[in-house]
C-alpha cells in the first residue's frame, strides 16, 4: 500500500508528463489534491492524459511544450502560474535515450541531443520554476537523472554524462535555495517498464532478462513506483531531505 498525502490546494508542474514516469507522477499529484500541470512535447499523448484527469474530477491543464526551447519552457511555467495562481512542485522528467555507441565513433549531433534534452531541459525548467517559487518563497524541485547519473556503463558515456550533470545541477541548486525555503532533490530511477525501455527492448539496444537479472530486486521498476518517490521527495514527509540523488534502482546502485 502506498502513503497517502494530501496536496489539496497546492500546484505540481510535470515535463514529460505524457507517458511512463511523468504521466504517473501527474496522476498521482492529482489523486493526491494538486492541481496539476502536464507540459510533454506530444500534443495528441497530453490531451489525452488531460481529459481523462478532467473526467475523474482532478484539475489539470495541458501544455504543449519542447524543454530544449528554453521560450516554450518559460511560456509553460508562466502559464501554469497564471492558471493555478502558484507553483509549489516540479517534477523535470523529460528526457530520452539513445542508442549504445563506441566513445570513440559517437556522433556530435547525438551528443548534442541527448545533452539539450535531458540537461539544458532540467536547467530551464529548473530555473524557471525557481524563479516562481522564489517570490513565494517556498516550494519542492525534484529533477529526474537516472542509476546513470551515478554509474558508467560501456557505451553510454554520453547519456552518462548527461544524467550526471543534472545531479550537478541539483546539488549546487539545492545548497543555494534550501535557505530560501525551496528544497530540490533528485530521483535515480534504475531501469523502469515505460515505453521507452519498451523501445529499447523492441530495438534490441536492451535485453529484457538482462535488465532484470542485473536488478537484485530481480525485476524491472515501475511508473508508479517512482511516482511515489517523486511525491515523498515534495512531501513534508521529506521537509529535511535537500539535495541528494536518491537511487530508486531495484539495489542496482548499492552494488
Amino acid at each position: 500500500m502506498n502513503p497517502t498525502y494530501d496536496f489539496g490546494g497546492q500546484v505540481a508542474f510535470i515535463t514529460g508528463a505524457g507517458s511512463g514516469m511523468g504521466l504517473a507522477t501527474a496522476r498521482a499529484f492529482a489523486a493526491s489534491g494538486a492541481a496539476v500541470a502536464l507540459a510533454d512535447l506530444g500534443e495528441s499523448a497530453v490531451g489525452t492524459a488531460v481529459q481523462q484527469l478532467k473526467e475523474e474530477g482532478h484539475q489539470a491543464l495541458g501544455l504543449v511544450c519542447d524543454v530544449t526551447d528554453e521560450d516554450e519552457v518559460a511560456a509553460a511555467v508562466d502559464r501554469t502560474v497564471a492558471t493555478f495562481g502558484r507553483l509549489d512542485m516540479a517534477y523535470n522528467n523529460a528526457g530520452i535515450q539513445i542508442p549504445p555507441t563506441d566513445a570513440a565513433d559517437e556522433p556530435v549531433d547525438q551528443f548534442e541531443r541527448v545533452h539539450a534534452i535531458n540537461l539544458r531541459g532540467i536547467w530551464a525548467s529548473m530555473k524557471h520554476e525557481l524563479r516562481h517559487m522564489r517570490a513565494q518563497g517556498s516550494g519542492a524541485v525534484v529533477n529526474c537523472s537516472s542509476l546513470g547519473g551515478l554509474v558508467g556503463i560501456p557505451g553510454r558515456a554520453s547519456y552518462h554524462s548527461s544524467k550526471h550533470g543534472v545531479i550537478g545541477l541539483t546539488t549546487s541548486a539545492a545548497l543555494e535555495y534550501a535557505p530560501r525555503g525551496i528544497r530540490i532533490n533528485a530521483i535515480c530511477p534504475g531501469t523502469i517498464d515505460t515505453p521507452m525501455v519498451s523501445g529499447m527492448i523492441a530495438k534490441g539496444e536492451l535485453d529484457r532478462g538482462e535488465a532484470e537479472a542485473n536488478q537484485p530486486i530481480g525485476r524491472l521498476g515501475t511508473a508508479d513506483e517512482m511516482a511515489q518517490a517523486v511525491l515523498w521527495l515534495c512531501s513534508p514527509g521529506a521537509s529535511f531531505v535537500v539535495g541528494v540523488a536518491l537511487p530508486v534502482d531495484g539495489g542496482y546502485t548499492a552494488r
